[in-house]
């Protein structure tokens, strides 16, 4: 831990990094997007969820496949999926405080868009946490993993590299920051020795918490 003493900048993913996994908000939006692509492309469902997958894993996210391939709009794609019920999400006090004590910079950056974070933040108690917020639009739709995504959005930022940290839920989002001199830190309950992250937790507030406890400082 004692290598994160000298981190002012802390750069969080949004989904299934700030709230659970185990809530599902994908749950609705997959189904948005295999809906969005029935009709797009005049397929069946089962064609629809194979392509949706299917550009995530190219891609990085499927809007990522579908602009490449199809020439969509990706705004009005993020209005159609990002369309859901938020209510799913619950406040989370013990996240808040541990967040709130955290010296220097707080920054969500997200492949989902900024206003949908915003929603999320709402939902979870975090909406006065936060100094900034980066969605993909801001790296002109290139989302996370790829290099030019983090190079746009880390330099609109202004970060530090070797003074900023990055939390993520998908490890293959953390080896570009790594390589940049971040710290990472991986938020999952499956745990990972990638040589690109450097903790791997299952619980963030408890984690934090250790940061900023006496005994790191």
């Amino acid at each position: 831990m004692t290598n994160l003493a000298k981190i002012d900048c802390w750069i969080f993913d949004l989904d299934n990094t700030l709230y659970p996994a185990s809530v599902n908000l994908f749950s609705q939006i997959n189904v948005k997007m295999s809906d969005y692509i029935m009709t797009l492309l005049d397929v069946d469902k089962l064609t629809a969820d194979k392509m949706r997958a299917a550009y995530w894993e190219k891609y990085g996210t499927s809007l990522a496949g579908l602009m490449q391939n199809h020439q969509i709009d990706p705004e009005d794609f993020l209005n159609v999926v990002h369309d859901i019920d938020f209510s799913v999400l619950s406040k989370d006090l013990n996240l808040s405080n541990s967040l709130n004590k955290l010296p220097g910079r707080k920054l969500v950056y997200t492949n989902g868009t900024a206003p949908y974070a915003r929603e999320v933040l709402k939902y979870r108690g975090l909406t006065d946490v936060f100094d900034e917020i980066y969605g993909i639009e801001d790296a002109a739709y290139v989302p996370k993993p790829f290099p030019e995504a983090f190079e746009i959005v880390f330099s609109k930022a202004n970060i530090i590299h070797r003074k900023s940290a990055m939390f993520e839920d998908e490890v293959r989002n953390l080896e570009v920051p790594f390589k940049l001199g971040l710290k990472t830190i991986l938020v999952s309950d499956v745990q990972s020795n990638k040589k690109y992250v450097n903790y791997s937790v299952k619980c963030l507030s408890d984690f934090l918490r250790q940061i900023t406890s006496n005994s790191f400082n």
